[in-house]
């Protein structure tokens, strides 16, 4: 016996009787369908808003927080920063070239729905096991759409991450984040205001790929690629040169004031873009479904307001500019139809007020008749059941699991860790705008900071870095989380930035499973606790549920976007480096502890006790470091994070080119753990007095523990390898794995 239609939808019965009680009536397939899309989990959040409102968002310097397409922050100088991170997780399973590109394409439109330019993308990337064959296809794939379509469309990306593990077999983590610039009076809000005002879509037709799109595809679990292909909505195809010409023609539009509210068309297409503008501005709106340019034939109204297809736009405008934004859009060669009209708000006493009305044809039949607001403000907010995992002692924050082996041989252990990321990141063009200081492969980007009105180089800096760790957030996803903060916010220090915003991506697994649950619960409070210690807003973000790999939940995965600020950019940051002769000087003190880290991972150990963080101590590690950067005082410097200090110096010699003689490091676990607030700093033999009373003053504990000389890495007692054969290794690795890098998924 077939389903009910909203079963079929993706809705349940309560679902489905909520939305009968707000009509008043049975919906039909049309209405259905709109609510179905945007009820989903995807859109609604409704696994984690009620989380989601924990989190610090306000500060002096932000100009729009979450709720809106991008949060904005002032950055001085009249200019303002919007920034976004967004996932394509699902999309990017099925078909990854296509996946990964409407991710960035997706992006940007976020952005320059603000009003601002978007300069750079960061993609922060994660796969199966590199022994896997279908995790390479992916690879391969993702990383060419994000090539291809930001190369085409032409904005940098500078930088991501890129983590491969067997958590993400079949289920890859496609997070990309976006910043933009703009002049701070250009700001735009998706909103549509002005009774009448005309609702224009501009860009390209609609058509049948992406019906459902990451609107379904991100609410419900899809665990075998193959044999759940024929249920699975296709995935958007984008063109990047159809984008570009959308940038440049809604920029235009803006900087004319032509445009009263803005707001791209991402999941739920249509329905979600008139929805939302209308109930934000507190207000209705009549939508011509005849009117929108299509480009296949014989189309349903309800595939027509569900597709996701890409490059579109819809701009709230006044009909006494409508032959100024058509004739903007006729000089970028930029399709814009007039779908719709502003109708009254809810408090007009108008029956129609607020209402969101699907037309065939102005004047013509109503296909469907819903309150706009109750698309997404009365979705659903559900409380689910949380539990622990088994083994899980509170008290303790301890995840129980079998002792950690002894570390017979580290420099093998090192070799299995080293991979250089730059066949990912060498397909990217970086050096566009040539804004770019500091590129990918280093702590963290900086960028010059520009005046996005006249080019003007205002000596200032802006600094981005993507962080998440799910190995750690597996053990405690609290205390991992408020790592992964922590870490982001020493990476910016490193490049002498002071943080400024956070956004994030929190990937999780099915949230109908209680312990998928209270690891979202959990790594949201231990986010707030870092950003709370750390005065740093979460000005936006992005929930990405469902993820599951091969019949299993991926490891929790919170990613971290976070922008920061160089006051002075006339001096460039050290970066990860060594200089003949400079002393290394462990800035930090390490805590003894394996669990959580990528060694023991790689043991195979997954349980323990993560190290400690001291928001406090933290916070001074972080000021001294960007003060001795700022001051031209370091040679070089790199965070501790992953791999801990070997990982950290085998990178540091292998960029270099140079070795390095290390004492004072008691053991494996010393050598290994991750515990945060550490950098390794290299000082020049003339700096050194004056850089160790600045930390002594600072209240910051520090070791120097060897020099930079010779070709070998050398840990006395516990390593001795060549350069030569970390170098190799290192370069080898992912292109032996995953070839030239020409493959389209």
């Amino acid at each position: 016996m077939d389903q009910p239609l909203h079963r079929a939808l993706g809705l349940t019965d309560d679902e489905a009787a909520s939305i009968e009680r707000i009509l008043g009536r049975a919906p039909n397939h049309l209405e259905l369908a709109m609510f179905a899309v945007m009820w989903s989990e995807h859109c609604s959040y409704k696994s984690s808003r009620l989380h989601l409102k924990r989190l610090p968002t306000d500060a002096p310097w932000v100009l729009v927080g979450p709720g809106e397409n991008a949060g904005v922050v002032d950055v001085g100088d009249g200019i303002a920063a919007a920034i976004r991170i967004e996932s394509h997780n699902h999309p990017s399973a099925i078909e990854p070239y296509q996946g990964a590109a409407t991710g960035v394409g997706g992006i940007l439109r976020d952005i320059f729905t603000m009003g601002a330019r978007p300069i750079a993308v960061m993609d922060p990337l994660r796969f199966g096991s590199l022994d896997d064959a279908r995790s390479r296809w992916i690879a391969e794939g993702v990383v060419n759409g994000i090539s291809g379509y930001g190369n085409s469309v032409g904005v940098p990306t500078v930088g991501g991450e890129t983590v491969f593990d067997e958590t993400y077999a079949d289920n890859p983590l496609v997070n990309v984040l976006c910043l933009g610039l703009l002049p701070a009076e250009r700001l735009v809000l998706g909103q549509a205001t002005g009774e009448g005002n005309l609702a224009v879509l501009l860009g390209s037709t609609t058509g049948r790929d992406g019906i459902g799109g990451v609107s379904v595809l991100a609410s419900a679990g899809f665990s075998d690629a193959e044999a759940d292909a024929q249920k699975r909505p296709s995935v958007q195809v984008g063109d990047p040169f159809e984008e570009k010409r959308l940038i440049e023609a809604c920029l235009e539009l803006l900087e004319a004031g032509l445009v009263v509210g803005i707001q791209d068309l991402g999941g739920a297409g249509i329905t979600c873009a008139t929805s939302e503008t209308a109930s934000r501005g507190g207000m209705g709106m009549d939508v011509d479904v005849t009117a929108i340019p299509l480009r296949e034939a014989g189309m349903e109204p309800f595939e027509i307001m569900t597709s996701e297809s890409q490059e579109r736009m819809l701009a709230i405008v006044e009909p006494s500019g409508l032959d100024a934004v058509l004739g903007i859009c006729r000089k970028w060669d930029i399709r814009a139809n007039v779908i719709g009209h502003v109708t009254s708000g809810p408090a007009t006493g108008d029956e129609a007020g607020g209402r969101l009305r699907i037309l065939d044809g102005f004047g013509g039949a109503v296909l469907a008749d819903v309150p706009a607001a109750s698309l997404h403000d009365d979705a659903p907010l559900y409380d689910r059941p949380r539990a622990a995992p088994s083994g899980w002692d509170e008290a303790g924050r301890t995840l129980a699991g079998p002792e950690l082996p002894p570390c017979e041989d580290p420099a093998a252990d090192l070799l299995a860790m080293v991979a250089d990321t730059s066949w990912v990141w060498s397909q990217y063009d970086h050096q566009l705008y040539l804004n770019t200081v500091e590129g990918p492969g280093g702590d963290a980007t900086v960028l010059r900071l520009k005046h996005p009105a006249t080019g003007a180089d205002t000596g200032r800096g802006l600094a981005l870095s993507t962080d998440g760790n799910h190995r750690w957030c597996a053990v405690d996803p609290r205390l991992g989380t408020a790592l992964v903060v922590a870490e982001a916010v020493l990476n910016l220090a490193s490049v002498g930035a002071r943080p400024l915003a956070l956004v994030n991506c929190l990937n999780f697994g099915n949230p109908e499973h209680p312990e998928v649950m209270w690891q979202l619960s959990e790594a949201i409070d231990g986010m707030a606790e870092a950003c709370s210690s750390f005065d740093l807003p979460v000005v936006g973000g992005n929930v990405s549920l469902y993820n599951e790999s091969r019949g299993m939940d991926i490891d929790p995965t919170p990613v971290v976007g976070v922008l920061g600020c160089i006051d002075d950019l006339r001096r460039r940051p050290p970066g990860v480096r060594l200089v003949e002769g400079g002393r290394l000087v462990l800035v930090g003190a390490t805590q003894p502890e394996l669990s959580g880290s990528l060694w023991a991972r790689d043991k195979g150990h997954r349980g323990g006790r993560l190290p400690a963080l001291d928001p406090e101590l933290h916070l001074r590690v972080a000021g001294v470091v960007r003060d001795l950067v700022n001051g031209g005082l370091l040679a070089g410097v790199h965070d501790i994070s992953s791999g801990g200090l070997a990982l950290a110096l085998a990178e540091l010699c292998v960029r270099s080119g140079l070795g390095a003689q290390v004492a004072r490091v008691a053991d494996a676990a010393e050598l290994f753990s991750e515990s945060p607030s550490r950098v390794v700093a290299c000082v020049t033999p003339d700096s050194l007095p004056y850089v160790e009373r600045v930390l002594g003053n600072a209240g910051v504990p520090f070791a120097r523990i060897g020099v930079a000389s010779g070709d070998r890495l050398s840990v006395k007692g516990l390593l001795d390898v060549s350069v030569a054969e970390l170098g190799t290794v290192w370069q080898q690795r992912l292109p032996e794995a995953l070839g030239s890098g020409t493959t389209q998924g």
